[in-house]
């Protein structure tokens, strides 16, 4: 008798882990697919035609005469945008508008400022005023020359108030123009170093963490309102910032990166903008321990910060000026 019952036990527990089995093979085939047919639907499809002048007339974009800026100014201005351009030299801001005006036949305009200084942001205001702004990158940022310990960095002050200041102002002048029609959108270009910390390039990576926090915030409050607001964490591209002259699949042309990463607005909230960054992206934060990661980007960046003092050395004692090392 005890064995029969004990026989009736071990059969209803069988049935019940068989449907409790069932249901999570069930459930992550499922969850499989939807992740599959979302990466189809954002690395392969894409947007379609979201980004077009229909949003408005202009984009502006800022940082625009180098690496991926200058490569957002030109695809937008390839899909008939207006382009309202904003940089540091005005001679590489005519350059660049001359070039956008005769490959692809649109109106342009430039400001030219000192991203570096605090007074710069009623020029900007009156260059905007009047505009229909359709689409804005914000693409300028401040970091240090090299990696380094965060008291030693060079004009610390300085660095710490102009990193956040900048993002937000741009965002203050342009967002405005941009949610008086209720449509468009803003391209907040942080980086993949705002996913985690890293040392050695503390400040640089923190202000990169709160511009994403801050964008998928403000994408919240505004989407019901049509507006798109994106938080872009591209890793490496070749560029002369990063100082990468050969691109591979992992370290894209600034060309190859943009035209990726727009196919993702209005898919994406937060995104790496390219396949293969993406795949990083979920390794580096979901797959790998985060101390680990943390362990080697520290690990990585003094290399790099020993490399760049002792050549710098090496340059100053070659022109006979003393270097204290720190």
């Amino acid at each position: 008798m005890n064995w029969m019952n004990v026989e009736e036990t071990l059969r209803r527990a069988e049935t019940a882990l068989f449907w409790v089995g069932a249901f999570t093979v069930a459930s992550l085939a499922l969850w499989l697919l939807y992740r599959l047919l979302s990466g189809f639907r954002i690395w392969v499809l894409g947007n379609g035609q979201l980004l077009s002048p229909k949003l408005g007339k202009w984009a502006v974009v800022t940082g625009a005469t180098d690496g991926i800026g200058k490569s957002y100014a030109e695809e937008l201005a390839r899909r008939g945008f207006a382009m309202m351009l904003i940089s540091r030299s005005q001679d590489k801001l005519d350059d660049v508008a001359k070039s956008l005006e005769e490959q692809y036949a649109v109106e342009t305009k430039t400001i030219a400022v000192d991203f570096g200084k605090s007074d710069i942001y009623q020029k900007i205001e009156a260059g905007l005023t009047g505009l229909e702004i359709g689409v804005l990158v914000n693409n300028v940022g401040v970091s240090y020359p090299y990696p380094e310990y965060f008291l030693h960095i060079p004009d610390l002050d300085n660095v710490i108030l102009a990193a956040l200041r900048i993002f937000l102002h741009i965002l203050v002048l342009n967002l405005p123009h941009v949610s008086l029609r209720s449509k468009g959108i803003v391209l907040n270009i942080s980086s993949a170093s705002g996913m985690y910390p890293v040392p050695l390039l503390t400040v640089y990576s923190a202000t990169k963490a709160f511009m994403d926090f801050f964008s998928r915030g403000l994408h919240e409050e505004y989407r019901r309102q049509g507006i798109i607001i994106q938080s872009v964490l591209p890793f490496f591209v070749a560029t002369k910032m990063t100082r990468i002259r050969k691109p591979t699949l992992d370290k894209p042309t600034p060309e190859r990166y943009v035209a990726a990463e727009l196919s993702t607005v209005g898919l994406q909230s937060q995104t790496n903008g390219y396949f293969p960054h993406a795949v990083m992206g979920w390794l580096t934060t979901k797959l790998v321990p985060n101390n680990l990661v943390i362990f080697f980007g520290a690990r990585m960046n003094r290399l790099q910060r020993t490399g760049y003092l002792q050549r710098r050395k090496l340059r100053e004692q070659k022109n006979g000026v003393g270097f204290k090392s720190e």
